[in-house]
């Protein structure tokens, strides 16, 4: 019997693709497809820069270091280009306000230049680019388009253009829109890298929104208006990735965490860049398809993350880090030039008429001061706001014009400090740095300081307002000159403060007269949140600024001090107290006082669950939520009754009915 030869099943596999692909060329595409590495895209990601170009002295770990500047980010970029050339940078927002720079947005636009420079490519807008008001942004933005550099695209998709219209845009509102539309500021953009096209849009924020009382746009909600930009993009674009930069940010409270309750949405958005609350995200946040990323603020890390297509086209991370920019990594000296031309500019455009130079020593330093961060985080009493809230009682005090009515308190709220002081020289640099925000009336870069006028049941309201709401809203964290109080974080809420007073030059305790007014001093900014402590609070914790009449104070720009004609600076102030310090060694140099490092008994946090510190001095308050408390338990005593009464009144009709039915 004749044999047939045996074949082998690889020899097999290969006659049989090679008739299939004479038979049906189409097969040997979908070999050649089955072969293929899935499709990757690489992407570079910053935000909240604010307007950190160069590197700066910041403290770390509790150590001086050095971090940060645009000429190392561009080294790390091109090193990541090296790899991938196709790496697409994208920027979340707030690229601008934090350091002297900031001071030339308006005519120069230095921030959205060197995000240009770097090869960022997209951008959108956050709250402190509405800082510098309406004629500010619009100026930078021209500014920047007039300067023919490479500048980003901005991409911006919930700005609610036909409310306004409907109503009849204003003057300010008319000119944003005319400064956006000459820049191009769209809904969403196309990138195309490599064989990839990425749809690239952007959001707004509601506490963003909150966080700019000098903003004229009204907003629509974030999710709403992303869900019609990525159903257009779907429908109208061949996009293979999408992505959002957006001025919204997380929290690790889910129900507040705008930028996962945007992936939750718009489950098609494939990843978030995510600014405004400055946060770390050493692994990024999923939702379902959608990734949420964040490096953190002032340039003090490049995020840089890969990601890969699925079959089902959508797509999974692959890399994912944050690349620390620090001195160990080489400047980009083309980039360092063009960030030195603009620090020059700022000593002759800005600081000469405050009589400062940028690199001036003011203070040498041997204290370890908190970070800004902390004044976020640890709910007490911090060096770095006891020295700030002084610089201002003493600026107002010590003016050649000082119109000789005594600071009671001045107030820091957390979220107006941008850094600390690290050990070594204290430069007019660094001082900027630490209280950077915002312009005056003047239209001067800076906020200045107000005078207002409380009454001593408002001093203690304000005290309350640290201690109860704050933990809510960690950016109204106070730091009081003048004003001292102790709290129980266990206690009732609104009934937290168990003791505040006054306190004199010597720091002796004075009590507050709850109907007396006294002169209460912070800067604008401040005077102009109060609304948004008072929505947090639902009304209930309620200031009302005065002159010193005590007529109301509705523009709080009626309040701005002056002295030697010009608008009293609270980075001035600051600059002056460092000033004024003692040169203790005999170098010639002022030293800051020692004091500083320890407590001043400023706010002092009674940490205890005893029974008799959790109800002791109760306010109106706890009267209050106690009367609401004792009704609730009245009502659902009621209600019980009323139900057993229904019961019982079922249960006799049954006994009834079953009586009848025997008989």
């Amino acid at each position: 019997m004749k044999q047939h030869p045996k074949i082998s099943l690889p020899a097999l596999a290969v006659a049989l693709a090679l008739l299939l692909a004479i038979l049906w060329p189409g097969a040997a595409s979908l070999t050649a497809q089955a072969d293929e590495p899935p499709r990757e895209a690489h992407i570079l990601f910053l935000h909240d820069t604010h307007s950190h170009l160069d590197s700066f002295l910041t403290v770390q770990d509790g150590e001086a270091a050095t971090v940060g500047g645009f000429a190392r980010i561009k080294t790390l970029t091109d090193q990541v280009r090296q790899a991938h050339p196709d790496a697409l940078l994208l920027d979340a927002g707030d690229f601008s306000m934090g350091t002297l720079v900031q001071t030339i947005f308006d005519k120069e636009a230095p921030e959205l230049r060197l995000l240009g420079a770097l090869g960022c490519e997209v951008s959108t807008l956050g709250n402190h680019e509405f800082d510098y008001r309406s004629e500010g942004l619009a100026g930078a933005l021209d500014a920047a388009r007039q300067s023919n550099d490479p500048i980003p695209r901005l991409v911006l998709c919930n700005i609610d253009w036909a409310a306004m219209e409907a109503k009849g845009l204003t003057k300010e509102q008319q000119l944003l829109k005319d400064a956006f539309d000459a820049y191009g500021v769209a809904d969403y953009t196309m990138v195309q890298k490599g064989d990839l096209n990425i749809a690239v849009l952007g959001v707004f924020g509601v506490d963003s929104l909150a966080c700019a009382p000098t903003c004229v746009l009204e907003f629509r909600d974030a999710s709403e208006a992303a869900a019609e930009v990525v159903k257009k993009i779907q429908e109208e674009e061949d996009a293979d990735l999408i992505v959002c930069v957006s001025h919204s940010g997380t929290s690790p409270d889910e129900s507040k965490s705008e930028d996962e309750i945007l992936a939750r949405k718009v489950p098609q958005i494939d990843l978030i860049i995510s600014g405004h609350t400055h946060s770390v995200l050493e692994q990024p946040l999923q939702q379902g398809d959608t990734y949420i990323v964040s490096c953190g603020e002032y340039g003090k890390n490049l995020g840089s993350l890969s990601l890969r297509q699925k079959e089902n086209g959508r797509w999974e991370m692959g890399s994912y880090e944050l690349l620390p920019v620090t001195p160990s990594v080489e400047e980009d000296m083309s980039i360092q030039k063009k960030i030195d031309s603009f620090t020059d500019l700022v000593d002759t455009a800005y600081l000469s008429r405050f009589g400062y130079q940028a690199d001036q020593v003011l203070a040498q330093n041997q204290v370890p001061f908190a970070t800004s961060q902390d004044l976020y985080d640890i709910h007490t009493e911090h060096n770095l706001g006891n020295l700030l809230a002084d610089s201002f009682r003493y600026a107002v005090e010590s003016a050649a014009d000082y119109d000789g009515v005594p600071v009671a308190a001045a107030i820091v709220p957390s979220g107006c400090v941008r850094d600390s002081f690290a050990i070594g020289d204290v430069t007019v640099t660094d001082v900027f740095n630490a209280y950077s925000l915002g312009i005056g009336r003047d239209g001067i870069p800076g906020y200045p300081l107000i005078s207002m006028y409380l009454t001593g049941a408002e001093l203690k309201t304000g005290a309350e307002i640290d201690a109860s709401v704050s933990d809510f809203m960690p950016s109204a964290r106070l730091y009081v000159s003048g004003l001292d109080f102790t709290f129980n974080p266990h206690r009732l809420i609104l009934n937290k403060v168990t003791d505040c007073h006054l306190s004199d030059r010597d720091g002796n305790p004075v009590p507050i007269e709850d109907d007396a007014l006294y002169r209460v001093v912070c800067d604008l900014y401040s005077g102009q949140m109060l609304g948004a402590v008072t929505d947090v609070s639902y009304g209930i914790l309620s200031i009302q600024p005065k002159f010193a009449d005590g007529t109301p104070i509705t523009d709080m720009e009626d309040a701005i001090l002056t002295t030697g004609g010009q608008e009293l600076k609270a980075w001035a102030a600051i600059a002056g107290y460092m000033s004024s310090f003692q040169d203790t060694d005999g170098d010639g140099v002022p030293n800051v006082p020692t004091l500083y490092a320890d407590s001043l008994g400023r706010k002092v946090v009674e940490d205890s669950y005893a029974l008799k510190n959790l109800l002791k001095q109760p306010n109106k308050y706890a009267f209050i939520l106690a009367a609401l408390f004792l009704l609730v338990v009245v009502l659902v005593l009621l209600l019980l009754l009323q139900v057993v009464k229904l019961v019982r009144k079922l249960l006799g009709r049954s006994r009834g009915s079953v009586r009848s039915k025997t008989s």
